[in-house]
């Protein structure tokens, strides 16, 4: 194919990238606030104003679209906590603090049904085991919980062993936080844990 001529399917102008954006978009919303199950791609297409054909010229299969949604919350989330942690000084404490404050941002998001907590547990929860998306799911926590355990070796130093023990209960912490958050549809939970958080680095 030349580069004057257009693959098939795509709008004249229409820059690559943003049908796929739109779609990422829309089942972002949709996975969300209905479920995975739940939604289908006729939905996912319909409310993208995109074809059918067009889904599938940016994602091989549904479960792909699952996974691009899945990467796309973790960077979602990632990119709150650098922001929250830009804020700070960079101390230990402080950067245990931006991970709880990171969460409570995405609880704080106006969600379609309101907040039903984390949509990455969530669709998790819906995927049959050995699934590559749980799999996804499974980093992204490892992956807090490592941020964690970082922030918390600054406030023992040589004590690696204790810091990856005090991780794994802040770790726990907010995860319980946040299922009771998206049972009561509010963040308010989030906020205790921050609290408990505080006073659990505030006495290593």
């Amino acid at each position: 194919m030349t580069d004057t001529e257009k693959a098939p399917g795509r709008r004249p102008g229409r820059p690559r990238g943003v049908a796929r954006q739109r779609l990422l978009a829309v089942a972002a919303r949709r996975f969300y606030a209905d479920g995975v199950a739940a939604t289908g791609i006729d939905t996912i297409t319909a409310e993208a104003g995109v074809a059918k054909m067009s889904l599938y010229n940016n994602f091989s299969s549904k479960a792909e679209l699952v996974r691009a949604y899945l990467d796309a919350r973790h960077e979602e989330w990632l990119g709150l906590y650098r922001a929250r942690l830009a804020q700070t000084s960079g101390g230990g404490r402080e950067g245990v603090l931006a991970v709880f404050d990171a969460y409570a941002d995405h609880a704080s998001f106006a969600y379609e049904h309101g907040f039903r907590g984390c949509g990455l547990l969530n669709a998790a929860a819906e995927l049959p085991a050995g699934d590559e998306g749980r799999d996804l799911v499974r980093r992204h926590k490892e992956e807090v919980e490592g941020l964690l355990a970082g922030h918390v070796a600054r406030l023992l130093p040589g004590r690696d062993a204790q810091a990856s023990a005090v991780a794994e209960h802040l770790a726990f912490l907010l995860e319980g936080a946040m299922a009771r958050a998206g049972l009561e549809g509010a963040g308010t939970r989030v906020a205790h844990a921050r609290a408990m958080a505080a006073d659990l680095v505030d006495r290593l």
